[in-house]
């Protein structure tokens, strides 16, 4: 009797370690765009997996608005960002800000849609109404894109919204065109297959301006501060999201199922399918040190808009181990 109660208290104490042990576990808040964003595509499946604690970490996702989260990003109200769009880091350091890109997630993706048949270029939006968030380096990127093509972005009369309320703008056909990415784009076609895309040329003219067809856009950054007295987190954190990446690639149905929990089974099925495409969804996990030299040409297009006054530090682009 006295064995199997010595056993019992082990086995008692362990199933009452282990809430504890994961309490213990060094924790993160990461800040990231709200759904439908690329910021917000891995944070569930990170989450249903448990991946942040299986690498030793605990993560707290805390979703805000493209403005809002430029703004607690940047202030140091959230250390470390999620939905990082490489040239806002770039203009943040410009402005003063030290931040630093820790690892890609995406390249970029964006798109402009109409359901006027009138509209057949970019071109074309010139004098109309363009819905758009205009706080996203999307937008951005989009410019300097519309650009090569001619356009004249200064006449786009762009109507600024939140990244959620793009697929209702494109839905109810309020605006003349409306530019989004993905996975917005494929929600969006989902419920409206009738809707239009307006061929931007993105690898003709990226390869054109650096030679390459490798776009980094939106991974996470931290503040400098932060990476240097975390670096033991880092390769934590990189291994989170690109098991999460890796899980999503190979389960395409069942991550799905997580990251549009919300929506039907259409929009899911769609979702599957850009998965498993990836052309536009351009999931590409690596770290910054990795991608340096593609990094800095989207700051160099960055300054050929205008967007970013001068070159970023070297310390944007994350060199530390990730091992």
């Amino acid at each position: 009797m006295k064995k199997i109660a010595l056993a019992f208290g082990l086995l008692s104490a362990v199933v009452t370690a282990s809430p504890l042990a994961a309490q213990d576990l060094p924790k993160i808040s990461i800040v990231v765009f709200g759904a439908p964003s690329l910021g917000a595509f891995l944070p569930p499946v990170i989450r249903a997996q448990k991946l942040d604690e299986k690498n030793g970490i605990s993560i707290d996702f805390q979703e805000r608005t493209p403005d809002a989260y430029t703004a607690q990003f940047n202030s140091g109200e959230f250390q470390v960002g999620g939905s990082a769009a490489l040239l806002t880091v770039g203009l943040a350091d410009v402005r003063g800000v030290k931040v630093t890109y820790l690892f890609n997630l995406f390249d970029f993706w964006g798109a402009v849609v109409t359901s006027r048949p009138e509209i057949k270029s970019i071109k074309d939006i010139e004098g109309k109404d363009l819905a758009a968030a205009k706080g996203t380096t999307n937008y951005v990127m989009f410019d300097w894109f519309a650009r090569q093509l001619g356009a004249d972005t200064s006449k786009f009369s762009v109507v600024n919204t939140a990244t959620p309320g793009l697929v209702g703008y494109a839905l109810a056909d309020r605006a003349t065109a409306v530019q989004l990415w993905e996975p917005a784009y494929t929600t969006l076609h989902s419920k409206k297959p009738s809707i239009r895309l307006l061929d931007l040329k993105i690898a003709e003219n990226w390869k054109k301006f650096t030679g390459s067809t490798n776009i980094p856009y939106l991974g996470v950054a931290a503040h400098v501060a932060w990476a240097e007295k975390n670096k033991n987190l880092i390769p934590k954190l990189y291994a989170t999201y690109k098991q999460a990446a890796e899980w999503v690639a190979k389960n395409p149905d069942d991550a799905a199922k997580l990251i549009s929990a919300k929506g039907t089974d259409d929009d899911r099925k769609a979702i599957a399918e850009l998965i498993r495409a990836n052309g536009r969804l351009g999931m590409n996990v690596r770290t910054a040190a990795e991608v340096s030299k593609e990094i800095k040409s989207v700051y160099e297009a960055g300054k050929s808009i205008a967007f970013l006054p001068s070159d970023p530090a070297a310390s944007t682009i994350y060199e530390g181990p990730m091992k």
